[in-house]
């Protein structure tokens, strides 16, 4: 036995905060890590203890193999549990655990080395009888080697990193007149991401899905299976939806695909939670793929129709413990579906995002869980995944689980920076995937470009931000006046009384009055198109108005100076009333002090300390709500200070530079 009673979790966001639910529900000390980019993390908060490991960059902090245990040390973790990602594959970690005396909640060293290197687990798994595709996984990388083996695979072959997977060097050869390059730019990109060259090919399926079989093991001779996931809804081979159990297992080919899962769990001597992953043809077929030897990101779709907890029965086996369940012990109930929350714009071949997050609240609903790593007001840094979280709905079948997610992604808010939310639930709602035939071909094939791209604010946005808007300002001001009636809201003695509106959205503006009547309500109008709207509803962040006749709810965010964003099923649009900035610049004009107009990022500062400006010229530039905003002196003068400077994020008011008059 390995009994210990604190668990340090060397890892960070949804993960961390996962493992350390569980651990604390047992009764263990949980500890926490962190870098400095990470110090004011949920998961930090959520631990009894925690240390700094070292500076923002991985390779300083969450991959330094030193620092995590030095910190163990000092914290006194007696276990250390990896989570996914940073180290939870690297058999040196494992040994380094050992060898510091500390419980390693993972598979053995052993282990996790010989699945780390595609080449060779596949002719582990060859030998232990594991249906593999063909291909080529031979010691000899020469380029003649490799050209001569893919002429005998035959086109269209996949051209992968032995050592690594996520993607990272990987390519499909449809003509091998491309071989030579693209075995170059494989081979130079897994060098880059896993510091080894080593290259493997495989005869391409072609349009296969992505079927992953959950097997867990322990030191008492058991070893089962959980059942498996559909996980081919992927962009860039990253998995984004994923879905246990698979839309079009069979009985009998759960059965046999369970079963060599077990056998390829077996073959190695495996300790713990794993996943074998496989591919599966149209034909039934299906071929040994890779196997994990760490707990899953979408693990929650397993925990969700079997009933169990994963990491409680991860942290049981360290403990030398049996598993406590035996093959038929398993049963599968209902349907889960998983999607993957991530800071990324779809429309620009889903580049990374970084920023704030401005309003992060999920929605609340029955049969939803949400893993999440981060919350309102957090960074999301360029250092690490840009995952934010995330949302798993459980059903009695495909077709509620389907239903619950969607309901509950155009329910949640995430505001503050670009995300694939909007994306995720066209996604989930398209044809393909709701009829259950979504293969890893589905996204580049049914979601072009020109499809990702997120949708233009209409008039109808505008006019429900200018409502809100005025409604947010009216009460505010009836707010600080001094014994005003509620009953005379929207009453002047002289008739209703219109206020423009000119909202900008990024190059896009609309130009709006509204008018209050004595009822309450508030008429839109916009050149020829008239709207009514009515306010039903407002929280701090949600409300819900009824426009010409219908109920539209939705969330928001307003900030000084007229910005107000609205987030709708989950559309964004950022808007900036024109003519409250411009009041706001005109109110400013002349005091020498140029603050900032609203919150943005500073990106250009064009003068220095000393600098002779006149009225008029361009200080610096500020992006906001999506749109450049030029920032301009208010008088005649010498520049006195410059408090801002390039890259700097700025909230409403504050001071960017001081202009002295008397120079």
């Amino acid at each position: 036995m390995s009994r210990f009673s604190s668990v340090l979790v060397a890892n960070r966001g949804e993960i961390a905060l996962r493992v350390i639910r569980t651990a604390r529900a047992m009764g263990y000390r949980t500890l926490a890590v962190y870098s400095e980019a990470d110090a004011g993390a949920p998961h930090i908060r959520a631990a009894d203890d925690a240390a700094c490991i070292g500076p923002a960059p991985a390779t300083q902090s969450y991959l330094s193999i030193e620092a995590i245990l030095k910190a163990a040390k000092e914290l006194g973790a007696e276990a250390i549990h990896p989570g996914y990602g940073f180290l939870s594959e690297s058999a040196e970690f494992a040994r380094a655990c050992d060898d510091a005396g500390l419980v390693f909640i993972g598979p053995p060293a052993e282990a996790i080395a010989l699945m780390g290197n595609k080449a060779e687990a596949k002719r582990r798994m060859l030998d232990a009888g594991v249906p593999c595709v063909p291909g080529y996984e031979g010691e000899d990388q020469s380029e003649a080697a490799l050209q001569a083996a893919a002429e005998k695979i035959g086109a269209p072959l996949m051209v992968k990193a032995a050592a690594g997977g996520g993607g990272r060097g990987m390519r499909l050869v449809e003509d091998l007149k491309t071989l030579p390059k693209a075995l170059s730019a494989a081979a130079s990109e897994a060098e880059n991401a896993f510091g080894s060259g080593e290259l493997i090919l495989e005869k391409a399926i072609l349009r296969p899905r992505h079927v992953e079989v959950q097997v867990f093991a322990d030191d008492h001779g058991t070893t089962v299976h959980m059942g498996e996931r559909d996980c081919s809804v992927q962009r860039r081979h990253q998995k984004v939806v994923e879905e246990a159990p698979c839309p079009v297992m069979t009985p009998a080919l759960r059965a046999d695909m369970g079963a060599a899962a077990v056998e390829a769990a077996r073959a190695i001597g495996y300790r713990g939670a794993g996943t074998v992953e496989f591919l599966l043809g149209d034909d039934g077929q299906f071929y040994f793929l890779e196997m994990n030897t760490r707990l899953q990101v979408e693990h929650p779709v397993t925990e969700l129709i079997t009933g169990l907890d994963l990491v409680e029965l991860q942290l049981r086996v360290a403990e030398g413990r049996p598993l406590g369940l035996t093959q038929d012990d398993i049963r599968l109930d209902g349907h889960a579906i998983e999607v993957r929350l991530y800071a990324e714009d779809p429309a620009k071949n889903f580049l990374p995002r970084t920023g704030q997050i401005r309003l992060c609240e999920p929605a609340q609903s029955e049969g939803l869980r949400f893993d999440m790593g981060v919350e309102t007001g957090q960074e999301i840094s360029p250092f690490y995944d840009p995952m934010i979280g995330k949302m798993i709905a459980w059903g009695p079948d495909r077709e509620a689980a389907r239903r619950r997610l969607v309901g509950g992604l155009k329910d949640s808010l995430l505001i503050g920076l670009t995300t694939n939310q909007r994306f995720l639930i066209d996604v989930l709602e398209d044809a393909t995937f709701v009829d259950g035939q979504a293969t890893t071909a589905f996204i580049d094939e049914h979601f072009p470009k020109a499809r990702r791209a997120a949708p233009e604010a209409t008039l109808q946005d505008a006019a429900c931000a200018a409502a809100l808007l005025y409604r947010l300002e009216r009460d505010t001001h009836h707010a600080a006046s001094l014994g005003v009636p509620a009953e005379l809201l929207n009453w002047a003695s002289g008739g209703p009384m219109p206020t423009r509106f000119v909202m900008g959205a990024g190059d896009t503006r609309f130009d709006v009055t509204v008018t209050p009547d004595e009822d309450g309500l508030l008429r839109i109008e916009a050149g020829e198109t008239r709207h009514v709207i009515e306010v039903l509803t407002l929280t701090d962040t949600r409300c819900t108005l009824r426009l010409d006749g219908k109920s539209r709810s939705m969330g928001y965010i307003w900030q000084d100076g007229g910005a107000i964003t609205l987030s709708r099923d989950g559309r964004v649009h950022d808007f900036q009333n024109q003519i409250a900035l411009a009041a706001s610049a005109e109110d400013a004009a002349g005091s020498g002090t140029i603050a900032a107009p609203m919150p943005g990022l500073v990106l250009e500062v064009s003068v220095a300390v000393g600098a002779k400006v006149a009225k008029g010229d361009v200080l610096a530039v500020i992006e906001a709500m999506k749109m450049q905003h030029e920032i301009r002196a208010d008088m005649d003068g010498v520049v006195a200070a410059v408090d801002a400077a390039d890259g700097l994020q700025v909230s409403a008011g504050d001071r960017l530079l001081q202009i002295d008059g008397d120079g």
